[in-house]
């Protein structure tokens, strides 16, 4: 099943995703619909209003999550041809909402950054409250997966040890086009004006979705419509010689098989 949220004449809606038309469910957004104990079963049954599939304008998969989370440094392959060992915990970071735009939304450009870069990560939604999970609770919480590209300011990011400055730019981190649930992720990959800069399997994450719930529910509570971004792969820009970094009118593709991708066009943030 997939499940969106898009913009309409009047607002936003929740929709299911089918063959043949988005189907309208009894939300605003997707985040509200997973408050709802009983989200599944009544997206499952919806039968609102049906829009056509062609044209839909896709608005951030949940438009105010209350947290949004990243991991770095999560590919086995990649830490491992860069001379690193493996860490023992996650590297986490945070993002806030304001950074989120659709999945086929233009992204701006950090203003007074010329480092701009990509990174194609499978997205991981909750859809259950959950503290201190165990693995099987872990697995549970997650609704189902998306596709993320954390456009990062390098310059921005290594001001500090700290990385979110370069990582929470407004209007600056594509999320989407939908959720999809009882799947299993497969390759992702990121493509730049055309060029494929990155491609991986998501089986080469060292810690796993469901590890990454368990870990993080022991530091705060989890709830329906948080974002995890598992981390990327290698094949950034900054680590090439020379380096390569978006610049205004650069495409972005960023696929998750089985999952969906993202088109998104840089511009120059106003």
């Amino acid at each position: 099943m997939k499940l969106a949220t898009v913009r309409t004449a009047t607002g936003t809606a929740a929709v299911r995703i089918d063959d043949d038309a988005a189907v309208e469910l009894d939300a605003e957004d997707l985040g509200v619909l997973l408050a709802r104990p009983d989200w599944r079963s009544a997206a499952e049954t919806a039968t609102g209003a049906r829009h056509e599939l062609a044209g839909l304008d896709y608005a951030p998969l949940v438009p105010k999550p209350e947290k949004v989370l990243c991991v770095g440094l999560n590919y086995r392959t990649h830490i491992l041809e860069m001379g690193r060992e493996l860490p023992e915990y996650p590297a986490l970071f945070a993002k806030f909402s304001r950074a989120l735009v659709g999945a086929h939304d233009p992204v701006e450009l950090p203003a007074g950054s010329e480092q701009v870069d990509w990174e194609a990560e499978l997205g991981v939604v909750i859809g259950t409250e959950v503290r201190h999970a165990t693995p099987v609770q872990a697995a549970a919480a997650i609704a189902g997966y998306t596709v993320v590209n954390d456009v990062t300011a390098r310059d921005f990011q290594y001001r500090s040890v700290e990385w979110l400055q370069g990582k929470t730019f407004e209007r600056s981190t594509p999320v989407g086009p939908w959720l999809v649930t009882d799947v299993e992720p497969g390759d992702i990959s990121c493509e730049v004006d055309g060029d494929v800069v990155q491609k991986a399997d998501t089986s080469d994450l060292v810690f796993g979705p469901a590890e990454l719930v368990a870990y993080i529910s022991r530091i705060i509570t989890l709830v329906p419509g948080d974002l995890i971004a598992t981390g990327t792969p290698g094949g950034v820009g900054h680590a090439r010689r020379p380096p390569r970094y978006l610049r205004e009118g650069s495409v972005v593709v960023t696929r998750v098989e089985g999952v969906g991708e993202l088109r998104n066009v840089m511009v120059t943030a106003n």
